[in-house]
């Protein structure tokens, strides 16, 4: 297993209790937590997809580069 399956294992388990939780009528992570912990990770992600997504780092330009040269870009 990598890293990324056992984050994601890891959130899904802990969203579960939590839900869990709720239904019993425990109030476990307040609703504005989870708004901030949202705002988060949605800002990691878009800058994630930024720098993938676009040709920023030095890999990134050799391979603009090479497709350049094919004539796909």
């Amino acid at each position: 297993m990598d890293k990324a399956s056992v984050s994601r294992f890891v959130f899904l388990i802990v969203a579960v209790l939590n839900a869990v939780l709720n239904l019993l009528g425990y109030q476990t992570i307040s609703d504005e937590f989870v708004n901030d912990l949202v705002a988060v990770i949605t800002g990691a992600f878009v800058i994630y997809a930024a720098w993938k997504n676009n040709y920023l780092s030095k890999k990134g330009r050799a391979q603009k580069e090479a497709l350049k040269e094919k004539g796909l870009n």
